[in-house]
């Protein structure tokens, strides 16, 4: 970047045309700028909350990105362009000066935002721009000086083409329409605005590149343009066909244009209009109608500015005199001269300007001439000769002197045209040697201004590589996220998949076990049926008959509650004491002199807090009666205890004083065993199932009655 600082210093320097000594320290402060140095800063939002993964670049290559806070450091020198780059605000540009902290501050919202540096950066763009803008008609090196600091303040792509377009406006002002396209261009390559494609169509048409102009013009006519630049894109076209003579298609578009004017009442190009009309029709030999139209555009212009008015009273004054009305070219000339003279301190004319009183006063001592009123003429080119003089005009005093002797030479006072003739033949020479000069500093001035241009050139094309460099990042960047959103995205269906086929497979060890559950219910209820008729059948074999029938009413009504319960994993506890204490009493009625039973539930046990499986206590209770008590000599007994052990615990337990578990087994026949084993694996199996399905919430344990003979069954259940 020291490149490109070295460029800036030797244009602020050839610009400002300051004394030899500043120009040293200059140069000496420059040399300083190849001192490597940290710049430290921070991006953040007008809140103060930091911004990450901002893009830092320094045009020598130098990339970093903001941290978590914001933050960032970079290795830089005095003079090196750093780009700030975001997805939150516009890129933006700064140009090292110091080694101050840098901050940059978002002030708009995420979606509108426009970043600042400090606000001193801002201020300094904003000046550079007014002060181009002050010295644009006054001195063009002084205009571009300040547009070349203004670029090096600029701190967006919005700004930039600010800076162009003005330093376009400025070369368009001083007549180098070629420099002022190439600026165009460069502003419109920053940022494509309609207005300066019509100054770079205007800017082809003055440089008589008509071709080029009306292909801007064609191509803007596929926009939407306002009512203003529709006008003006109509004006811009007619002016190209006026200068390449097509005289009929000006005419149509300078109309077409003023109806537009007039429907929006756009008071300064009703004006433009009507005068360029007047000129088409002058062109075309109409002269009442086009002095129509310049006495129409006249009138306007009164009614706008005293400057718009005197420019067209110049224009309606070269007009008289081609029409040959003298007088009236005089008495609009000396009202030109009269309003200049009055408001000199509010217009500023050069030389090269027409409406310079000079040049009016030549006019109107050439009008009077051409009138034959010699008289009348002398003094008006004395005073153009005078005017001339004190303001170095060579160009009117000449021809003012040549005019003033051909005066004298028309009135017969041949001595004054003699001596006024070799006044002329001096000033030829001496117009002769100013061309010389005149010429050669512009030779000097157009190459000073080429390499102006040059360098200001290079400032833009090493913006431009510092814009390919981040998008170059940009794209890698985008490309590495897409490879990790990729993968990620991968990774997230892989889990996915392993999810959704767990949960499948969950949902499939459940329905087993639903479809398990089902099955041993299902072989739970013959097993109950089958003993319950040789209940029946016994008390049938002893022709018992009103006691089978007694025992077949309420078992009817136990096997109805067994049926509705037959499907549900869990039924309240109270159905279940129902179910049990039925079940209990028909054992009970048959074994009457086998035992006697006592169901006791705790007084302070809330029944419906719990819930219990179906048929889970009634294999024990049978399994104690047949197995246990039915083999005893003298009577047993069954109790059966419900109570909540400890909270969220409801304790079931089944003791029996019968001749135990292993006497039992003694006695049973090969049929029994069998038969046995089974019911109570088929419990097992249940409590299993569910224990897996509800996270262990029973539990059932089988012991030796710890009082005396018999067996002790303990059911533990979670609320």
């Amino acid at each position: 970047m020291n490149f490109f600082r070295c460029l800036l210093f030797l244009l602020y320097c050839s610009t400002l045309c300051v004394a030899q000594n500043t120009n040293a320290s200059k140069m000496r402060s420059s040399q300083n700028s190849y001192k490597t140095f940290t710049l430290k800063g921070e991006v953040q939002e007008e809140d103060r909350t930091p911004i990450k993964d901002v893009e830092i670049l320094v045009n020598g290559g130098t990339y970093t990105k903001t941290n978590a806070l914001g933050e960032f450091r970079l290795q830089v020198k005095q003079g090196d362009q750093i780009t700030i780059t975001s997805d939150y605000f516009d890129t933006i540009y700064y140009t090292v000066d110091t080694d101050d902290r840098l901050t940059v501050k978002v002030t708009e919202s995420r979606f509108n935002n426009t970043p600042q540096l400090l606000q001193e950066k801002a201020n300094a763009f904003e000046t550079s721009i007014d002060s181009a803008l002050f010295y644009k008609s006054v001195s063009i090196e002084k205009s571009i000086q300040f547009i070349t600091e203004s670029i090096n303040h600029s701190s967006s792509t919005k700004q930039n083409a600010e800076a162009f377009e003005l330093l376009g406006d400025v070369y368009a002002e001083w007549n180098q329409f070629d420099l002022a396209i190439t600026n165009y261009k460069i502003s419109i390559n920053n940022k494509d605005v309609v207005d300066v494609q019509l100054k770079l169509a205007a800017a082809y048409h003055k440089n008589k590149s008509n071709e080029n102009a009306l292909k801007v013009y064609d191509k803007l006519a596929e926009n939407n343009l306002n009512n203003y630049q529709n006008i003006s894109l109509d004006e811009g076209k007619a002016d190209v066909y006026f200068e390449t003579s097509k005289t009929k298609e000006a005419l149509n578009l300078y109309k077409k244009a003023l109806k537009k004017a007039e429907e929006f009442k756009i008071q300064e190009k009703i004006t433009d209009l009507n005068s360029k009309i007047g000129d088409v029709y002058a062109k075309m030999g109409a002269k009442d109608i086009a002095k129509t139209y310049y006495n129409t555009a006249l009138g306007l212009a009164g009614q706008q500015n005293e400057t718009r008015e005197i420019e067209e009273k110049e224009k309606v004054a070269n007009f008289e005199n081609a029409t040959q009305d003298y007088n009236k070219e005089i008495e609009i000339r000396k009202s030109v001269v009269e309003t200049v003279e009055k408001n000199k301190k509010n217009f500023y004319l050069p030389n090269e300007s027409a409406l310079t009183p000079q040049k009016q006063n030549y006019k109107i001592g050439n009008a009077y001439y051409l009138q034959k009123n010699y008289t009348e003429a002398v003094p008006y080119l004395e005073k153009s000769i005078q005017q001339a003089d004190e303001t170095e005009d060579l160009v009117v005093k000449k021809d003012a002197t040549k005019k003033l002797s051909e005066v004298y030479s028309a009135s017969k006072n041949y001595n004054k045209a003699l001596e006024t003739y070799k006044d002329y033949t001096s000033l030829v020479e001496d117009l002769y040697r100013k061309k010389e000069q005149e010429i050669s500093q512009a030779a000097r001035f157009a190459k000073n201004l080429a390499e102006k241009q040059s360098r200001i050139q290079s400032l833009e094309t090493d913006r431009q590589l510092s814009i390919s460099q981040i998008n170059l990042s940009k794209e890698r960047n985008k490309r590495q996220q897409f490879y990790i959103y990729a993968l990620i995205g991968g990774l997230f269906l892989v889990l996915l998949l392993a999810y959704l086929m767990f949960k499948y497979i969950k949902q499939q060890r459940l329905s087993n076990n639903l479809l398990a559950l089902k099955s041993l219910r299902s072989q739970m209820n013959p097993h109950f049926i089958f003993n319950a008729l040789n209940s029946v059948n016994s008390f049938i074999a002893v022709n018992d008959e009103r006691t089978a029938n007694k025992y077949l009413s309420d078992f009817s009504k136990l096997m109805r509650a067994v049926l509705e319960n037959s499907e549900e994993d869990f039924i309240p506890l109270e159905k279940e004491i129902e179910l049990i204490k039925l079940y209990t009493q028909l054992e009970h009625f048959r074994f009457q002199d086998k035992f006697e039973y006592t169901i006791d539930i705790d007084a302070e046990l809330q029944v419906s807090d719990y819930e219990i499986p179906p048929m889970l206590l009634q294999p024990y209770i049978e399994n104690a009666v047949w197995h246990g008590l039915r083999y005893k000599s003298e009577k047993g007994y069954l109790k059966i205890n419900i109570e909540e052990d400890k909270p969220q615990n409801l304790k079931i337990t089944i003791t029996d004083n019968g001749i135990g578990r292993e006497e039992s087994k003694a006695l049973k026949t090969n049929h029994q065993k069998k038969h046995n084993s089974k019911g109570l694996g088929n419990i097992q199996k249940r409590v299993d199932i569910l224990n897996t399905m509800y996270k262990n919430k029973i539990s059932v344990q089988v012991v030796n009655n710890p009082v005396e003979t018999g067996t002790q069954v303990v059911v533990l259940i979670k609320k």
